[in-house]
């Protein structure tokens, strides 16, 4: 039986999970990634999540990163391993977030007490994850700990990030949810992505994207005004109480009162990240 209050996991996590992302939008992931040939936004982000699987094919990729259309995919996997070794990217992944931080944070809060706590917080979390039927997760936990507090947080933020993730797929596909269904039914609970940034994005069509809702609308899960119904909210909520119950255990390792202490900085951190410029101010809605 838990001992967290509903759903405390799941708010540590949205502390937790956009930190981790400010590095996809950082200009220094793409001076950093430039250097070393990657040129191309798509190229750089399967890249960048991707590396720690090793010298993978599109097919891993298409499979752990679940709503990516795979022939974008395709176009720049395994290509990019030939500009850049995994060990090199990764290299390249941590110099961007150190850099990243360090702009959107400041060097006081970086040697923070604060800092060095949320860092301790999620690595002591981090210590009940497991890598069974979690590959993305597996893979970033095979990699050592930077000493650095704010980079040793991120890496925290990461392995709870994937680790999460790793549990939503199987959610996904129990569900019975494809990754185009998944993406236009998140959209419509209005936390998802705008249609414009996932068709950048992800690879798809907007007629990719109709034939999605379409299909929605025939399981009764979404409305003619692209709205979720009754059915499509249950089925929405239960998918992230599913991932919730597969994603308990390092939360449950750190306790409640971690927890709560974790989502507390977290959140901290995140605003502090988000008012210095670490997003797009048009990256979530139906619009």
């Amino acid at each position: 039986m838990s001992t967290l209050p509903p759903r405390a996991g799941r708010r540590c996590h949205h502390a937790l999970n956009p930190f981790h992302s400010t590095v996809y939008f950082s200009p220094d992931l793409g001076k950093e990634f430039g250097e070393l040939g990657i040129d191309d936004a798509s190229a750089a982000y399967f890249a960048a999540r991707g590396a720690a699987l090793g010298t993978v094919g599109a097919g891993t990729v298409t499979a752990t990163f679940y709503n990516f259309n795979h022939e974008l995919v395709a176009r720049h996997v395994p290509a990019v391993w030939s500009a850049a070794t995994p060990a090199a990217v990764l290299d390249a992944r941590l110099r961007a977030v150190d850099s990243t931080l360090r702009r959107l944070l400041g060097e006081e809060t970086l040697a923070s007490a604060e800092l060095a706590e949320a860092a301790r917080l999620a690595l002591r979390a981090t210590e009940a994850c497991t890598r069974h039927a979690r590959p993305l997760y597996a893979a970033h936990a095979d990699l050592p700990v930077p000493e650095q507090p704010h980079l040793a947080y991120w890496h925290a933020a990461t392995l709870l990030r994937e680790h999460r993730g790793d549990a939503h797929v199987a959610a996904l596909l129990a569900a019975g949810l494809d990754p185009v269904e998944a993406l236009v039914s998140h959209t419509a609970t209005g936390k998802g992505m705008p249609p414009r940034w996932i068709l950048a994005t992800r690879g798809w069509r907007r007629d990719d994207w109709d034939a999605a809702a379409e299909r929605l609308r025939g399981r009764g899960l979404l409305d003619g005004e692209g709205g979720l119904t009754e059915s499509g909210a249950a089925l929405r909520a239960e998918l992230e109480e599913a991932t919730d119950r597969m994603d308990a255990a390092p939360y449950e390792h750190l306790g409640a009162a971690g927890v709560e202490r974790l989502t507390e900085l977290g959140r901290g951190f995140l605003f502090a990240a988000a008012t210095a410029g670490a997003f797009p101010e048009d990256l979530t809605g139906k619009g």
